[in-house]
């Protein structure tokens, strides 16, 4: 048996099929369903310099040397980094270096390992 979705504005369970749109009668708010299948798949896919997509957990090579802010050294092309974390912002990598510590780095500058 198919179910209807709750309501994306209040939650409601009541809510019911009018044709081409889907209605709430508690809040009167009314959506399609294709725009409900968007909503389920708003996660942000990032990507390194080859275009391969990554993921959290995923080992990465630098592919660039990058100079690292408030420190004389920085970090050398090859350097790998296991156990990324995604997050969003400018800086989309989420990781720790051997030698620097916790850093965020931009996918743009590192391939998949």
């Amino acid at each position: 048996m198919f179910t209807l979705p709750n309501c994306p504005k209040c939650n409601s369970e009541y809510t019911y099929d009018n044709g081409t749109l889907l209605v709430c009668p508690e809040c009167a708010h009314e959506w399609t369903a294709e725009s409900e299948i968007e909503n389920t798949s708003d996660k942000k896919v990032v990507k390194d310099a080859n275009g391969n997509i990554l993921n959290d957990g995923d080992t990465i090579t630098v592919i660039k040397d990058l100079k690292v802010k408030g420190s004389s050294s920085s970090v050398k092309i090859g350097t790998k980094v296991k156990n990324i974390k995604l997050v969003d912002g400018d800086h989309d990598i989420d990781c720790k270096i051997d030698g620097f510590g916790a850093m965020k780095l931009k996918s743009e500058f590192v391939k998949k390992a």
